[in-house]
């Protein structure tokens, strides 16, 4: 599938690590570094605009090295850019670490999927069919 893509940082366009990688590596543009400190949140810039096709989106993912080394994740996970936005893609990058963490230019910040998804239509009705879980929720299958 083919993407039309503005890429206006100085950094190569998005590509996948390996031939079976589901997301690309999404990086920093940035003119200095920027400083994140425990619990922070900030937008940071990629200098990347996306022309997707109808019925698409890209899924902005944390990637598990930064979380499991540094608490670094996206605020919005996963961050939805759809179809129709034509804006720069920025990234909500927080700290849940105790400790500041920088992100430099360049530095790979996230992961983008893109991936189909549909739109529905509501059937509006007085009661659902059954099922053998039912309305169970959170845990309540208990320890097996």
């Amino acid at each position: 599938m083919k993407v039309k893509i503005v890429n206006k940082s100085h950094h190569p366009l998005p590509e996948y690590a390996t031939p079976l990688s589901a997301g690309m590596d999404i990086r920093a543009n940035l003119s200095e570094p920027v400083v994140l400190k425990p619990l922070e949140r900030k937008l940071i810039p990629t200098g990347l605009y996306l022309s997707l096709p109808e019925g698409y989106e890209a899924q902005m993912r944390p990637r598990s090295g930064l979380a499991l080394k540094h608490g670094i994740s996206l605020l919005n996970t996963p961050g939805t850019i759809d179809a129709d936005y034509r804006g720069e893609i920025g990234i909500i990058l927080v700290n849940l670490s105790a400790e500041a963490f920088t992100v430099n230019d360049g530095e790979r910040i996230c992961q983008m999927v893109i991936t189909t998804h549909s739109h529905v239509q509501w059937e509006q009705v007085e009661i659902l069919d059954e099922t053998e879980r039912g309305a169970g929720g959170f845990g309540h299958t208990g320890k097996k």
